[in-house]
């Protein structure tokens, strides 16, 4: 409860101090890449329950779109959705998701329904955690895990690189947040997230 009370205050606050940004943001967007500006991508609550997560859209739209990123859609990120990228500025619409209960700031990243029917037993223990906008497997592994995608050429390739290394790594890391969970460590991740974002931007 207290974690749950700690995301809704914390994410309406942001919201109110975010919305001119957010404005912003939509309208360059509007104006930069045209309709969509939003891009609504089907995740999973646990292994029953889907949701919608929201994001500002970084990729050339197509028709029909399956499995995580890599390598294999590099031509698909426009160069503003590249800067959103790097800032995580495409994930700020999810204050939206995290205010209706869908996720929590930290935790484990919401899987696509296919891997969590492929992997059941795992997502199971994982989803028992709300996902999140951030977390440990975030902070410890993203860098990495974006790193091996982007040298995948097909979606067969990046698809194989993901089941085979980068969900039991995310979710041993995962595991670890779950069983050590608590309000101060939840803190201590999202600052330490930021510390991540303003190294970013100062590279």
């Amino acid at each position: 409860m207290g974690k749950r009370l700690f995301d809704f205050a914390l994410a309406a606050l942001l919201s109110v101090l975010l919305a001119p940004f957010l404005t912003i943001l939509v309208l360059w967007l509007l104006f930069r890449e045209g309709r969509p500006v939003f891009y609504p991508a089907n995740r999973m609550r646990n292994c029953e329950r889907s949701f919608v997560l929201w994001k500002l859209r970084t990729m050339k739209a197509v028709e029909q779109d399956a499995g995580v990123s890599g390598g294999d859609k590099a031509q698909r990120i426009t160069p503003t959705g590249l800067w959103l990228r790097r800032f995580r500025l495409d994930e700020l619409p999810q204050l939206w998701n995290i205010l209706k209960g869908d996720m929590s700031f930290v935790g484990p990243r919401p899987p696509l329904r296919d891997y969590v029917e492929r992997f059941p037993t795992i997502y199971r223990n994982v989803l028992r955690s709300r996902p999140g906008i951030t977390g440990l497997a975030t902070l410890h592994f993203h860098r990495r895990e974006a790193r091996l995608l982007s040298q995948c050429r097909t979606a067969e390739e990046t698809d194989l690189v993901y089941t085979r290394v980068c969900v039991p790594r995310k979710a041993r890391l995962d595991m670890i947040y779950q069983r050590h969970a608590s309000l101060t460590w939840d803190i201590a991740l999202l600052l330490a997230t930021l510390k991540s974002l303003l190294r970013s931007r100062a590279r």
